[in-house]
């Protein structure tokens, strides 16, 4: 798939908000928020494509960050009691645009069920 623009987001090659970091994640606000909360996380490793590239064996440890960096996010943004929803994209029919193992994190306003 070639090299994605969160590659150079993570290398600092193109601006983002970022509002948190660790070695192995960063997160950053969506230029196109769906929500009042709309964060993207991403691990800093580009091999994982979609949901399809994940080896559980070997990718639980980044899968751990990620998930414990949108709870922190959550807290910090103030939508961790209120709830909030987590999405991944996995593919073109699900909406997937960047070919980066991202999460969503949306917040901050009632969400509808069924999503889409």
């Amino acid at each position: 798939m070639g090299e994605t623009i969160f590659a150079k987001i993570i290398r600092k090659e193109i601006p983002a908000e970022i509002v948190y970091e660790t070695d192995t994640v960063l997160a950053f606000k969506d230029i196109k928020p769906q929500a009042p909360v709309h964060i993207l996380i991403i691990p800093k490793i580009t091999e994982i494509t979609t949901t399809k590239d994940i080896n559980g064996k070997l990718h639980a440890p980044i899968l751990g960050d990620l998930f414990d960096a949108a709870n922190k996010i959550a807290k910090d943004f103030g939508i961790s009691e209120s709830g909030y929803r987590i999405v991944i994209n996995s593919g073109p029919d699900a909406g997937q645009e960047v070919y980066h193992l991202h999460l969503h994190l949306l917040g901050g306003r009632k969400m509808n069920w069924p999503p889409g």
